[in-house]
């Protein structure tokens, strides 16, 4: 059976979409056309565009956005917004040069991390909620964007709302409910622009990176956009090296009444000779001291993942209140290699028992649609913003098993300070295997009435869910409801907000060894009740909440007389917390970014109770982040930056019998811009981990612990033609 590594789009889309070939076409671009454009450019607008839900304007500082976009909702303003959302925006990205998605979270105070930097995935949690890295919107609909890690070079917005998400965006693939991120792609901007980024990160990563966009015809309705980057060279893990491509195309028409999009990309990303440990601790029960972040535990191990996707998207006004809309999404992702289980279980002698995942292979095929009627109408004093949708997302994937059945391979001694340079390689995969054929289905409908001459808004909504897992006989519905209130009694810059919504994930269809094997439960609804505050002037923005989510689970329950115990859905995590997150300008010279969040994680119902009252592993009660920059008065075009990163203490496990001690890190930036024979040059220098801290970062499973990032060096100069 062919792997699915050599997958491949039409041969057309997949000529386009070579990266090789966008990077290529975006300096030609600017050679063909640089001249002409900039000598028109000034003379040549864009005239009666039509650009669907135009994005939010940056909110003073430039690093996040004024709004976000709420999948059903459209794109709304932050304070008429019943929800805590922050937007960061592309010029964060290439200030802090953000590689990826993980990168760009690490300014929120509720994200933290479970895998570790230089492995083959990024996931994440938020509000204690784990989120995996297929789980991450793509202009609004899941199941297209990159797998694994994504690239930031063809993204304009990484938009975070805080909390289940189930009737704005509808259920996610896993299941994920302590959030929503999604990735807005750069679209063909109105004036003709050119860029080329060449880049170097510790240890010898080097990379390039064009960004062509142009408009054509008469009133410049047609317009294209180029985003293409190739890097290569040696990681911060010792001997551990990355090779990644990717080419990113946009297209756009606008017409009087109605858009038309596509959005398209190929993703190649290589890891070679290694991983990090992520280490175990059941075995001792005792903390020791972390190790250094750069040892590489696994040399030898490869990781090979491939991601193409394309959305075609559009929108027509029907009348100057009512406007219709739909996209369309496809995406194939593929791995080879490591995925997973590259794990070190600390024995009692200080040795830790070294096991691989390796020679894994899978894949996923997503198709995905989402169509709607927005619009307004008045009835009395009591304006309404209606919006009615039906979206869906059915995926297949499969993987290919080792020979002993897709377990680790054999394990081997090592040490966690002085590791063995040892790879057990896994006996040949078997067969592909198709293992789930999923179809997600929903149907939303949403009202936000507007009172009291816009002093309060008061959103409404339903979505019925239909969750479909065709290889497991699993087919079930539910309905996820959604009350937010959004109140401005003492004028526009202070708004108060509440909101009830729920989250959705399948529910678990129960093994052998259970009395009701083969039992599919009902599917799980998060519910969260949040309140909160929001202040914004034109040189801040402030959100303070308080929330609470409870999430169910399965737990195992006996009965007198019966033999065997059944799985039930009783089981319930209670997340509860605070957040504050501040946005803006202190002064003229100083922008600041950051926040404090307070979140207690419990388990408030277990198996016969044995641990109910304790905390969830992995959630640490407080997290914050602080951001600076200082635009050096005495210097134009100079600015000095800093941010600092807390973690508090966390739990290890389930038991509560381990504890992880708290961590602080700092970064450090520089940013000079220029002009060098008459071009804008900006040069960039990130310090990240400037004292080279080592600690124990975040728990991804029970007893388990991975590694902070070591001490990197980023370094670029953007070329603006």
């Amino acid at each position: 059976m062919r792997s699915p590594l050599h997958f491949s789009p039409p041969r057309l889309a997949r000529g386009l979409l070579s990266p090789h070939v966008l990077a290529l076409a975006g300096v030609l671009s600017f050679s063909a056309t640089g001249a002409l454009a900039q000598a028109t450019l000034e003379e040549i607008k864009v005239q009666a565009q039509h650009d669907g839900q135009a994005l939010p304007a940056a909110a003073a500082g430039g690093q996040v956005a004024k709004g976000a976009g709420l999948g059903l909702l459209g794109q709304r303003d932050a304070l008429d917004t019943p929800f805590n959302i922050t937007s960061y925006t592309q010029k964060l990205i290439a200030d802090q040069q953000s590689a990826t998605v993980a990168a760009v979270l690490e300014n929120d105070p509720s994200v933290r991390f479970s895998t570790n930097t230089g492995h083959a995935y990024e996931n994440f949690t938020i509000r204690g909620l784990e989120v995996n890295a297929t789980e991450v919107g793509f202009n609004g609909l899941y199941g297209i964007a990159p797998d694994a890690h994504i690239p930031t070079e063809m993204i304009e917005r990484v938009e975070v709302l805080k909390g289940p998400g189930a009737l704005l965006n509808g259920m996610t693939p896993g299941g994920a409910v302590g959030g929503v991120v999604n990735v807005v792609t750069k679209r063909p901007t109105v004036d003709d622009r050119a860029q080329v980024t060449t880049s170097y990160a510790s240890g010898s990563q080097l990379g390039v990176h064009a960004d062509v966009s142009r408009r054509f015809g008469p009133e410049r309705r047609l317009g294209i956009r180029i985003n293409g980057s190739m890097a290569s060279g040696e990681t911060d893990i010792d001997d551990q090296k990355r090779r990644k491509r990717l080419g990113a195309l946009a297209l756009d028409y606008q017409g009087d009444r109605w858009s038309l999009g596509l959005d398209a990309y190929s993703y190649r990303s290589h890891i070679a000779n290694g991983s990090p440990l992520m280490v175990g601790f059941a075995t001792v029960g005792r903390m020791v001291a972390a190790p250094d972040a750069g040892l590489n535990h696994f040399r030898g191990m490869n990781a090979e993942q491939q991601s193409d996707g394309a959305m075609l998207r559009g929108s027509v006004d029907l009348s100057d209140d009512w406007r219709a809309y739909a996209s369309l999404g496809w995406a194939e992702h593929a791995y080879t290699g490591m995925l997973n289980g590259t794990r070190g279980i600390l024995q009692a002698d200080g040795h830790t028992l070294n096991t691989q995942n390796y020679q894994q292979y899978g894949f996923t095929r997503s198709w995905t649609g989402d169509a709607g009627l927005r619009g307004r109408l008045r009835t009395g004093a009591v304006e309404h913003e209606l919006v009615l949708s039906m979206n869906q997302l059915r995926q297949e994937g499969g993987r290919a098993l080792n020979a002993k059945g897709g377990i680790p391979t054999a394990s081997y001694v090592s040490d966690l300070y002085n590791p063995t340079y040892k790879t057990v390689v896994a006996n040949e995969s078997t067969a592909y295997k198709q293992e789930r054929e999923n179809v997600i289905t929903s149907y939303a409908l949403a009202d936000t009435l507007r009172l009291a001459d816009g002093k309060l808004a008061v959103t409404a909504g339903l979505r019925l869910q239909q969750v479909q897992q065709k290889m497991a006989g699993y087919d079930k519905q539910a309905t996820t409801p959604m009350l937010g209130i959004v109140a401005r009694p003492w004028g526009e810059q202070l708004a108060l907000y509440g909101n009830y919504i729920e989250g959705l994930s399948a529910g678990t269809t129960v093994a052998a060894g259970y009395a009701n094997a083969g039992q599919t439960l009902a599917p799980y609804k998060t519910q969260q009740l949040e309140a909160g505050v929001k202040w914004q002037t034109a040189d801040w923005l402030h959100t303070f909440s308080l929330f609470q989510i409870s999430k169910p689970s399965a737990i195992s329950v006996t009965t007198a007389g019966v033999a065997l115990p059944s799985l039930v859905e009783d089981g319930e995590q209670r997340n509860r917390g605070a957040e504050w997150t501040v946005s803006g300008k202190l002064a003229p010279a100083w922008t600041l970014l950051g926040g404090i969040s307070y979140t207690q994680a419990k388990q408030t119902r277990t198996q016969g109770g044995l641990k109910d009252g304790k905390d969830v592993y992995g959630v640490p009660r407080w997290t914050a982040n602080l951001a600076a920059e200082w635009a050096v008065p005495a210097v134009t075009g100079l600015a000095l930056s800093g941010r600092m990163v807390h973690t508090g203490a966390q739990q290890v496990n389930s038991g509560n019998t381990l504890q992880a001690p708290a961590w602080t890190r700092f970064d450090a930036g520089v940013r000079y811009a220029s002009r060098v024979s008459g071009h804008a040059v900006t040069w960039r220098a990130n310090l990240q981990n400037v004292f080279d801290r080592q600690y124990w970062a975040g728990a991804f499973n029970d007893n388990f612990m991975t590694v902070g990032a070591p001490r990197t060096l980023l370094l670029s100069a953007t070329v603006d033609f």
